[in-house]
């Protein structure tokens, strides 16, 4: 049987790992991306501002990670959000609207009980590595 290889994505343009996990790890054409916060990489610290602006920079931090892999915002085809509260939710869809402009990628969203460092949100990603070609079907 052959072997599968695994890749693991790191960069300091995105926030250091808060645990014993990696940023993303990449088998064979698929990465898949650890929770993001709304962190400042060079601090560590959560950004100021409240739920939309830690959605920017969480999304930020997923597109550094995603850079890193040779990939963009348009190879991401699923996503989870995590949210403190789901009263969050229509805003963040327009801080996420600014990133997944068209094809968006399946994504589900939840209310959680509590975040790492008192986030108000952590989004998640699966990616597929290479060239892609959109193709729409409706039935």
């Amino acid at each position: 049987m052959a072997s599968l290889v695994r890749r693991i994505i790191c960069t300091t343009k995105a926030p250091a790992a808060i645990g014993p996990y990696s940023q993303a790890v990449v088998v064979e054409k698929t990465m898949y991306i650890s929770g993001q916060l709304g962190m400042d990489p060079a601090s560590g610290q959560l950004v100021s501002g409240g739920v939309l602006e830690e959605a920017k920079q969480a999304l930020k931090n997923m597109g550094e990670i995603l850079k890193a892999a040779g990939c963009n915002y348009s190879n991401v085809v699923k996503t989870t959000v995590l949210l403190a509260d789901m009263n969050d939710f229509t805003g963040v869809n327009e801080v996420y609207k600014q990133v997944f402009q068209d094809n968006f990628p399946a994504r589900a969203a939840y209310q959680v009980a509590k975040l790492p460092k008192e986030g108000r949100i952590e989004i998640e990603a699966i990616a597929v590595v290479g060239s892609i070609v959109d193709a729409t079907s409706a039935l």
